[in-house]
């Protein structure tokens, strides 16, 4: 398994990197999934807007787009998040920014073992899902 940091156009804000691998692996190995390559992409509302627009047709901001590589060497893809967004998120939820960031990247992580959020139930599944995996975070650190 490999969690790899990268930054687009903006830094990477990503605080206990390890600690955030270590988790990852430990969420995906609850849903039986093996990790692959998982890559974080740093980047800003204005570059996460031009990506959606361009692969996926919607002009809207997001927090995160993945893209899934998974194949039979496990669960892969790449996380493009807003930092921009995960910090106005974090304010609007009364969470700290490492809190909702956390949150935006196993969201995405949820998504490459198959998890979906188009139905309400889809979504309220995925919210509980979440919540557990920070739950675990909060618990191994």
């Amino acid at each position: 398994m490999s969690l790899f940091f990268r930054e687009a156009d903006i830094s990477c804000g990503v605080e206990e990197k390890s600690s955030v691998k270590k988790w990852v692996a430990n969420v995906a190995k609850l849903h039986g999934a093996t990790l692959g390559e998982i890559c974080i992409v740093s980047c800003s509302d204005k570059y996460l807007l031009e990506v959606n627009i361009e692969h996926l047709n919607h002009d809207y901001y997001t927090d995160i787009i993945t893209f899934d590589y998974s194949g039979e060497e496990g669960v892969s893809g790449d996380l493009l998040i807003s930092f921009d967004r995960v910090r106005e998120n974090a304010e609007t939820e009364g969470v700290s920014f490492q809190d909702e960031l956390r949150r935006v990247i196993i969201h995405g992580v949820l998504h490459l073992i198959g998890f979906k959020d188009k139905t309400d139930g889809e979504a309220q599944e995925m919210r509980a899902q979440e919540n557990k995996a920070l739950e675990m975070f909060h618990v191994e650190q």
